[in-house]
């Protein structure tokens, strides 16, 4: 019997391996909660941006930025679990992990769905990023036409207040 045998050697070895193996799946699994639960608030900014409904955007955008910051530990957490390994954090490294990690089924399940999430979110983020941009420029469009950007009659000064034209006064000798 070899002597790292009577050591506990691998016994040592395993259960430092252990708590690796269990964080990296559980990190694993409430990312794919979070990154789902993200894509659900992506969704409802969609919906409000498309409806014009901006009252609801505020509440929205501090959920997001929660989650978000959530998203970010989560990624940290996961990189300092694959560096304890000696792996990097990108898809090499899970996938080199996977492979030291044969039986790891529960992990590899949360990162096969975790993926698709990860790429709906940022289709999603994508998306509405040019809703706000076809926003602001139909409201630049607005904004050019109510002020008179050609020359023609100016109907809005600069603080907001409609000028009318000629005497600045409406006739009344009609």
């Amino acid at each position: 019997m070899n002597s790292w045998l009577r050591s506990g050697a691998p016994e040592q070895a395993l259960h430092e391996r252990l708590p690796t193996v269990t964080a990296l799946r559980q990190l694993l699994e409430e990312e794919v909660t979070v990154v789902r639960g993200f894509v659900g608030l992506l969704e409802r900014e969609q919906r409000l941006l498309i409806e014009g409904d901006v009252d609801g955007l505020p509440e929205l955008l501090q959920d997001k930025n929660e989650l978000a910051a959530r998203l970010a530990a989560i990624a940290e957490q996961r990189r300092a679990t694959l560096a304890a390994d000696g792996l990097s954090a990108d898809r090499a490294g899970v996938a080199a992990w996977f492979a030291a990690h044969p039986g790891e089924g529960d992990a590899r399940t949360a990162w096969a769905e975790l993926l698709p999430l990860a790429t709906q979110a940022r289709e999603l983020n994508r998306l509405n990023g040019e809703v706000i941009q076809l926003r602001l420029q139909s409201n630049a469009q607005a904004i050019a036409a109510l002020v008179g950007s050609s020359g023609a009659l100016g109907l809005y000064g600069p603080d907001g207040q409609s000028r009318p034209g000629g005497s600045g006064r409406i006739s009344d000798s009609a």
